[in-house]
């Protein structure tokens, strides 16, 4: 499998290597909980730490992935992903956790601009919407992984061995990128007042309205998401008397359904669906609230069919809305929302506790709505 017949493979690796440190600290909770001794929202300091590195980054890694181009920041990024997956799993304390988390974030932020830009650039047009949604559903599966195969071997052997064999997955794919397309132009060097300059130049010059309204869109979807991915499976072995495994599995369900909701709801992108699925989304933390175990499993499908799946939607509309170099930076706001929404979900949750914290993420989804109704 080499060149274009690749893409798809790698860069749904790529977007599945990015998020899992999230989404093991959420599979994990019960574990880290009671190994580090930590009370309920420092998990959710943890999420921030890695977003918000992210969300910095992002507003600065553009010009960063246009002098590298896409492939060999698609192998920076594995390789930061494996160092972050490591650290992950030889944190003695609490603080080295939070600073493992915290490296999680470069290769979040280099996700969606360095995959955005490897599509557009080798993939025709007619086939760069469905290879999207796969791609983004990448996000999904890493959900699905942590969830299932690796929270199960965490609770089977121990949880450190299982992130620790997600850190050799994430390097083995770096190796792996030798099969894609070979970047157009020579690796060059990127200041750092350059790094630091364009962003804000481009930022709040250069974007445009949809764009803006789309970073708004994916701060509020973001901090929804975010809460769910993280205290769900704690949540539903503190409150719904779940075994941890079984817990961890309400997270897999939402990897598995998300992954089937950004693949088919990507074929029929548009601004129009986005207020529907992030509207549908509220009824999700609505049914937490309730307290029922079996409602949480509907729950889960809900999310990852609607809010998930809407992620993706947002991703294909910025492809549409970008030319040339507008795509690296587009993305890259708008995934900096998202990760914004991520640093500020959790900890705003782990604060408020279990009943008002899904209320508050009811509202979250519904807001989102009303600023997808906006942009149309």
């Amino acid at each position: 499998m080499r060149g274009r017949a690749a893409v798809p493979v790698l860069t749904t690796a790529a977007m599945t290597a990015s998020m899992l440190p999230l989404f093991l600290v959420g599979a994990l909770s019960p574990a880290l909980v009671r190994e580090f001794g930590i009370a309920r929202p420092l998990l959710g300091v943890l999420v921030t730490a890695g977003f918000g590195v992210a969300v910095v980054l992002s507003l600065a890694i553009g010009p960063v992935v246009d002098a590298l181009g896409p492939r060999r920041s698609i192998i920076v990024l594995f390789a930061s992903s494996a160092v972050a997956l490591t650290v992950f799993a030889a944190a003695p304390h609490y603080a080295v956790l939070v600073l493992a988390v915290g490296l999680g974030g470069v290769p979040q932020a280099l996700a969606n601009p360095s995959t955005n830009k490897l599509i557009a650039g080798s993939v025709e047009a007619a086939r760069r919407p469905v290879l999207l949604g796969i791609k983004q559903s990448g996000v999904q599966l890493g959900a699905f992984v942590a969830g299932l195969p690796l929270a199960w071997l965490a609770d089977g052997v121990d949880w450190r061995l299982a992130v620790g064999v997600a850190a050799g997955l994430a390097l083995v794919a770096g190796l792996g990128c030798m099969a894609l397309p070979q970047d157009p132009i020579p690796a060059r060097r990127v200041s750092l007042l350059e790094v630091a300059r364009r962003p804000l130049l481009t930022v709040t010059l250069g974007a445009s309205r949809l764009i803006w309204r789309l970073a708004g869109f994916s701060l509020l979807l973001g901090s929804g998401i975010a809460a769910v991915n993280t205290y769900v499976a704690l949540y539903a072995t503190e409150e719904l008397g779940f075994g941890a495994p079984v817990a961890a599995g309400l997270v897999a369900v939402l990897g598995v359904v998300g992954i089937a909701g950004r693949i088919v709801w990507s074929r029929v992108a548009g601004r129009e669906l986005l207020v529907g699925l992030s509207a549908a989304a509220v009824l999700a933390p609505l049914l937490l609230l309730t307290g029922v175990p079996a409602l949480a499993w509907v729950a889960m499908v809900v999310v990852g069919g609607c809010a998930v799946a809407a992620n993706a939607i947002s991703m294909v509309l910025v492809v549409a809305a970008s030319q040339g170099a507008e795509l690296g930076r587009n993305s890259a706001l708008v995934s900096a929302g998202f990760f914004a929404g991520f640093a500020v979900g959790p900890p705003l949750f782990g604060l408020v506790g279990y009943g008002a914290g899904w209320v508050l993420v009811a509202v979250e989804f519904g807001l989102a709505a009303v600023v997808a109704w906006r942009a149309r």
